[in-house]
């Protein structure tokens, strides 16, 4: 079973799919306040729920998702159709990395797929090519709240602390006009929604692909309890380019 459907699998039930709550994702994407007819891309969209919920706030918005796999595209049409923004909804298979734009953006956001550029000042550095002059980043990155060990850090990633990552986020040209840091309510909701969505397909489905995914999950959970928990945060930036 590869990444991508393990990850659609894992984010049943919590389709936001990041450590923050619906209340807070919300607040995050009103800050935008974006004007009209606005133009949004989601890169590493998944399910869409944050172009979805902007498409909402927006009713004049149109918005882009890409993602590598079209294994949550089908979600993203149900959620789309249901809040009556599907029309204004365009889903793009492919890799985000790769994406390219006839026009700029006013708001483009990646949260919790900055690998796919190959980290944060990376992604910041491609959103530069996509965003309008003076529009938005909303961009979601771990990092260590408390140090981890080698052996920790060589497992979860390398990733500064929140002063650091609020440094590389503006290094490419921005200002941190707002941010959110995941509180542990919503990372213990996240993570025991990620393990046990993914563990109950598992029991649901016996065989190679079960065996596969509840593996996944094991180990996941594994890394987290005995790992990361209450050491690794996760900040959202809603950054505003420089002129």
């Amino acid at each position: 079973m590869d990444r991508q459907t393990i990850s659609h699998l894992a984010h049943a039930h919590h389709p936001i799919a990041s450590p923050i709550s619906g209340t807070n994702l919300n607040r995050l994407l009103r800050r935008a306040r974006l004007g009209p007819d606005a133009r949004i891309l989601d890169l590493g969209c998944g399910q869409a729920v944050w172009s979805v919920r902007l498409l909402e706030l927006y009713r004049d918005a149109t918005a882009d998702g890409v993602d590598l796999s079209d294994a949550g595209f089908e979600a993203a049409w149900e959620l789309a159709v249901g809040a009556e923004v599907a029309s204004r909804l365009s889903l793009h298979l492919g890799s985000a990395a790769e994406f390219t734009a006839a026009e700029p953006y006013d708001l483009v956001l990646c949260v919790g797929a900055t690998h796919a550029f190959g980290g944060l000042g990376a992604t910041m550095e491609a959103i530069n090519g996509l965003l309008a002059p003076g529009g938005l980043a909303l961009v979601g990155e771990g990092f260590w709240d408390r140090p981890p060990s080698e052996e920790l850090e060589a497992e979860v990633g390398t990733y500064p602390d929140l002063s650091g990552t609020v440094a590389e986020a503006e290094a490419a040209g921005y200002r941190t006009v707002y941010a959110h840091v995941s509180e542990r309510d919503e990372w213990y909701d996240y993570e025991f929604s990620w393990t046990g969505s993914l563990m109950d397909w598992a029991l649901r489905n016996p065989g190679a692909d079960g065996d596969a995914a509840m593996a996944a999950a094991l180990e996941h959970r594994k890394m987290w309890l005995d790992g990361y928990r209450d050491r690794l945060g996760f900040v959202t930036l809603v950054l505003r380019r420089t002129p």
